[in-house]
């Protein structure tokens, strides 16, 4: 069985996260990757997107092998921000950012473990099934590379995403839909010194809606949250506008749909009572997805995780990813642990031997 090259893996995580590919930036990363992608052997196909996703491309390789059967491995190439101008340290077996900026394991520490994996069955000259590759753009912030992914190209019916945290081993069955809501609330303006009870204020409307929401966890399998308000032209003017950003997640695409129409009625209603109007602008993100544990394709990865003694864990999550695109285009999807934490602060690491193991598993999942 080939043994992963630990040194060359890691050089290459720390290589590919100083390339800065925040979401909508991450043409410079795409053109290195497919070259990358090319020398491995990797018919490669940069598959365009909306300009208003990215200054990049989705990329679709493919190699193909000799054993039966074949898998899409999907990562995304952005990364939030700050995530220019990283500076890795790494200490007692972890990696982490200089602290002022994000580490970019989320998501390159995948990428970095399917090219190891692919570059040490190739040194081999070991058998492998067909490798299909999916790297998206811009999931970071709503998934959108996955949503414009040409599926065309697709010929596998599984695919494995890397991209969640937690130990390695640990396998995402399920994750809720999104839906985003952009709430303007239009009051009345008035002197808020000499003639406050002739205005109508947007903020009142909108703390008295918001109060009688059910908001943050409503059951086990939905949330939802006001993020960002936004309004006011100076304190002696009574607040004439108001606009709310909020979210409502369901692994229910049921309850998703009830508690949004929760919060847009109670909006609409309050608003009616004080004389003011509201616009809603309601967007589904992405929609909900659930596997059965006793799914073959989940079934084989355990196989696998146990094959290299590591206990296999499925799990829900709070979070969508590029997985919940895959499988409303019917492309059968779990995501995977990479061993990242604390993606998205300035504190995120992720340790050496987590990386060596999810690579170790990608390499025996092909061979076997």
């Amino acid at each position: 069985m080939p043994v992963i090259n630990d040194q060359r893996l890691i050089e290459h995580f720390l290589e590919i996260i100083q390339i800065d590919s925040e979401s909508g930036k991450e043409k410079v990363f795409a053109d290195i990757l497919s070259a990358q992608l090319e020398g491995l052997g990797f018919e490669v196909h940069k598959l365009p997107v909306p300009e208003s996703v990215s200054n990049g491309y989705n990329i679709y390789a493919r190699l193909e092998g000799s054993l039966a059967g074949s898998t899409v491995f999907s990562c995304h190439m952005d990364t939030v921000s700050p995530g220019n101008g990283i500076q890795p340290v790494i200490e007692d077996g972890i990696i982490r950012s200089a602290g002022n900026t994000i580490l970019g394991g989320d998501d390159k520490s995948g990428i970095a473990a399917i090219l190891e994996a692919v570059k040490t069955l190739k040194e081999e000259n070991t058998a492998h099934q067909t490798i299909e590759i999916a790297f998206t753009v811009h999931e970071e912030g709503g998934l959108m590379g996955s949503k414009h992914f040409d599926m065309n190209y697709i010929q596998s019916d599984k695919a494995i995403v890397l991209d969640t945290g937690g130990p390695i081993g640990t396998i995402i069955t399920a994750a809720p839909g999104q839906q985003k809501l952009k709430v303007t609330v239009h009051g009345k303006p008035a002197h808020a010194g000499l003639a406050p009870e002739e205005g109508i204020s947007a903020i009142s409307v909108a703390a008295e809606a918001i109060t009688q929401m059910n908001l943050l966890r409503i059951d086990e399998e939905t949330t939802a949250n006001i993020g960002m308000v936004n309004g006011g032209l100076a304190t002696n003017i009574v607040m004439p506008e108001l606009t709310i950003v909020a979210e409502a997640r369901s692994l229910n695409n049921e309850k998703l749909a009830a508690q949004v129409k929760h919060m847009v009625d109670t909006f609409e209603a309050v608003a009616e009572k004080h004389g003011a109007t509201v616009e809603i602008d309601s967007q589904r993100s992405y929609n909900a997805f659930v596997m059965d544990d006793s799914h073959p394709h989940i079934a084989t990865i355990k196989q696998v995780f146990e094959s290299m003694d590591i206990e296999p864990r499925t799990k829900s999550t709070g979070g969508g990813s590029d997985a919940n695109n895959f499988n409303e285009k019917g492309l059968t999807t779990v995501n995977l642990s990479t061993g990242m934490s604390k993606v998205h602060t300035t504190e995120e690491f992720i340790a050496v031997a987590d990386l060596i193991k999810i690579s170790e598993f990608i390499k025996t999942y092909l061979t076997r």
